[in-house]
């Protein structure tokens, strides 16, 4: 993974997420986000789905979002993409995509960016592809709204990107329908939808959910390979700590809306350097070892986002609270470095979460 790294060059620092001049600044990363804030109003409250989130990333790499079920990394995805209703949803902040703040870009600005400069490959292809046309048609349709092109030739192309993400015969299957394709050859085909206008960022929502585990192999190594061609910048959400382990060059870990640890792979991994980064790892299954005990699972379940509690939002699952002389449940931690590239929020002394990570949590693992 090191070498990984080197070779995509300098891995970029989180922006400052602190207001003020830090705000206002240029980006110096093709893709940055700033103290970004998706609420939504409801009649039980307001949903804090996204409170203060900052990172960036350079073309040619890839960040991993890692966080259970409601951690707001779909929301994330989503708001980078500048797909919220604005009607139903607060957002705040700065999303900088190629020099464009899509925060504050009127929407036919942000459509035109959709699809030439940054796409998605969504969860379920079957649900976010449309059941009543052709998967070719629907790759025409994508490619001819950015390229002043004929349908034959536009159809021409999509044979090609159908081609080019392993589809079999892809002169044919470009006249079938979403239900005429597997599961994978589905999020083959929507991934080659997502590149037909080479995008210089690809968010990869859950891309290799409900798929076997030789398709999800297929698939990541499809996404590498297509970064390698295309210089893309990549975002991949996901759950599974082996996805990132495979494809990502850093991790941002998620918990309540906000980031908790952001760090290289080698770095997450080998030494993390927040509570919840190990409670993950330890519910981690490991096949390079053998295992004589059950995995660990993280106490209790995720905080509701109206009720986010006070303090450190995972102080009521954290079996090290106790150890913070009560800060952990009335002062919020915040992300600092901690580590040359490794930040992290948590109230512990940094010789006190190697120490407990060298005794306790990693031989456990």
């Amino acid at each position: 993974m090191g070498d990984k790294r080197v070779a995509r060059g300098r891995r970029p620092e989180l922006v400052d997420d602190a207001p003020g001049g830090a705000a206002s600044a240029p980006p110096s990363s093709f893709v940055e986000v700033r103290d970004l804030r998706i609420h939504f109003p409801t009649d039980d409250g307001i949903v804090k789905s996204v409170d203060g989130l900052s990172f960036a990333l350079e073309r040619g790499r890839t960040l991993g979002i890692v966080g259970e079920s409601g951690s707001g990394k779909s929301v994330t995805s989503l708001g980078i993409l500048g797909l919220h209703n604005r009607r139903n949803a607060r957002v705040s902040g700065e999303i900088w995509v190629g020099g464009t703040d899509i925060v504050g870009a009127d929407p036919e600005t942000v459509r035109k960016l959709r699809g030439r400069t940054m796409s998605m490959i969504f969860q379920d292809p079957l649900s976010s592809m449309h059941p009543f046309y052709t998967v070719g048609k629907q790759i025409v349709e994508a490619y001819r709204v950015h390229n002043d092109v004929s349908k034959q030739v536009a159809r021409k192309h999509a044979i090609d990107m159908l081609g080019r993400v392993g589809i079999p015969n892809p002169a044919k299957r470009v006249d079938d329908y979403p239900h005429q394709f597997s599961g994978g050859m589905r999020q083959r085909a929507m991934i080659a939808m997502a590149l037909s206008c080479d995008p210089e960022l690809l968010i990869a929502d859950e891309p290799t959910t409900a798929l076997d585990v030789t398709v999800q192999a297929q698939i990541l190594d499809l996404l590498r390979d297509l970064q390698q061609e295309f210089n893309s910048a990549i975002i991949m959400i996901t759950h599974d700590l082996g996805v990132v382990a495979e494809l990502s060059d850093d991790i941002l870990v998620m918990y309540g809306g906000r980031a908790v640890e952001y760090a290289s792979v080698d770095d997450a991994f080998h030494r993390p350097l927040h509570p919840y980064t190990w409670g993950l790892l330890g519910s981690m299954p490991r096949l390079d070892r053998e295992r004589t005990a059950r995995l660990n699972p993280i106490k209790g379940s995720p905080p509701s986002l109206i009720n986010v509690p006070q303090g450190c939002a995972f102080n009521p699952r954290c079996a090290f609270r106790d150890l913070n002389d009560g800060r952990s449940e009335t002062e919020r931690p915040e992300l600092v470095e901690l580590e040359p590239g490794h930040q992290a929020a948590c109230h512990l002394p940094l010789d006190k979460r190697r120490e407990l990570w060298e005794s306790e949590i990693r031989p456990k693992l």
